[in-house]
């Protein structure tokens, strides 16, 4: 691997580093593999995404890079934080649109993250005060929040009646479909941490009697349902999903993750989806990583996609994981966040800016937000 080549960013370096190895993405080409993770920032005022996400995504975008935009409702039902970007109005559709094309003109991919929290919500959030709905009427317990809140307060969840989840099924295609139509070039639907997707998956949460509950099967079956329905809507090509079976954020736990998440994987392959974008058991809670004896290992041998990971990587890591065929991307949230040109600090193997966690979830729309420094800032 000796030899000067001509690295990212016109960075000349010895042979790049296996984070800075080309992919093809399904049609997209990928110049790397370090990918924004989508990350919360509670920075939309009244959920329309604002002019300053413009310098935030496009200070994070490089030549052939992936992007994963932050977590954006698909629906006035789908909250359950303040302030944060929904796709469901022609407004939010509109100002998407500058964010999009800034991401575009330096090269970018950009996938929008669409969700939906179900119980992780109360009244307060909610539509003229209704309650949040759910697979069940079981309450969260009061808890502290990955998102700096001190404790987050939970309504008593409303169970949605099996007439009504088609209703459900179809506000995530109306926003994939505006996904596309705000520019995106495809769509990551919110299986993970705890939210509506993941309460119907998980055990621990869906006590329901219908054909959405009891055996894996038909546990799995709504949000095999959103995959199919969004597939159908925009294309396999543009559509990939994030999953986080070994996870119990929210009380969300399965009492066989890795059943769940081979099921997923396997089921996901009939739809040819072109990413599936899982969380490392490690990442047991939020921001916490802790030992674990599962792998993500078996799920990416089953999955006949891109295989991409999350949960605790460093640069090492990584390379690791891309070295030994462990996953085609890894994704980056706090380091990302960080360091806007976090690709290029990998690439020199340059130090990192220090996250501060404090400005996370404020709504400063400069402070941790856009005014961490490059490396030339700090040469």
């Amino acid at each position: 691997m000796g030899g000067k080549v001509q690295g990212q960013n016109g960075v000349s370096s010895e042979a790049p580093i296996p984070l800075l190895t080309p992919y093809t993405l399904g049609k997209f080409q990928l110049s790397h593999r370090v990918v924004l993770a989508p990350l919360t920032r509670l920075r939309s005022w009244n959920n329309v995404p604002q002019p300053h996400a413009i310098l935030y995504y496009s200070q994070r975008t490089t030549k052939g890079g992936l992007l994963i935009a932050e977590a954006t409702g698909v629906s006035d039902t789908a909250q359950g934080y303040p302030q944060t970007p929904g796709i469901w109005t022609k407004e939010q559709v509109e100002a998407w649109k500058p964010i999009v094309d800034a991401v575009h003109a330096k090269g970018g991919i950009f996938f929008c993250q669409i969700g939906h929290v179900g119980r992780v919500s109360n009244t307060g959030f909610q539509p003229n005060g209704q309650a949040p709905i759910s697979c069940t009427d079981k309450p969260l317990t009061p808890q502290s929040q990955s998102n700096g809140f001190n404790v987050a307060q939970f309504s008593t969840p409303r169970r949605l009646i099996t007439e009504e989840i088609p209703q459900v099924v179809n506000d995530f295609r109306l926003a994939a479909r505006n996904a596309i139509e705000a520019g995106f070039d495809g769509v990551e639907i919110h299986g993970a941490h705890g939210y509506l997707l993941d309460q119907f998956m998980k055990d621990h949460v869906n006590d329901r009697t219908d054909k959405y509950g009891g055996s894996l099967e038909n546990r799995c079956r709504f949000p095999l349902e959103v995959v199919e329905a969004i597939v159908d809507e925009i294309g396999a090509d543009k559509v990939g999903i994030r999953l986080s079976p070994f996870a119990d954020y929210a009380e969300a736990g399965d009492s066989n993750p890795e059943a769940l998440g081979l099921y997923m994987v396997e089921s996901l392959n009939k739809y040819g989806l072109v990413y599936c974008h899982m969380v490392e058991p490690r990442m047991k809670t939020v921001g916490e990583k802790c030992e674990s004896p599962h792998s993500l290992l078996p799920m990416r041998k089953a999955f006949r996609g891109t295989f991409i990971v999350a949960g605790g990587y460093d640069r090492e890591d990584g390379n690791n994981a891309v070295a030994e065929d462990r996953a085609d991307l890894v994704v980056y949230g706090r380091w990302f966040l960080a360091n806007p040109d976090l690709p290029k600090r990998f690439a020199r193997n340059a130090p990192l800016n220090k996250y501060n966690r404090e400005t996370f979830y404020i709504p400063d729309p400069v402070l941790g937000y856009t005014d961490y420094p490059f490396l030339e800032d700090t040469e």
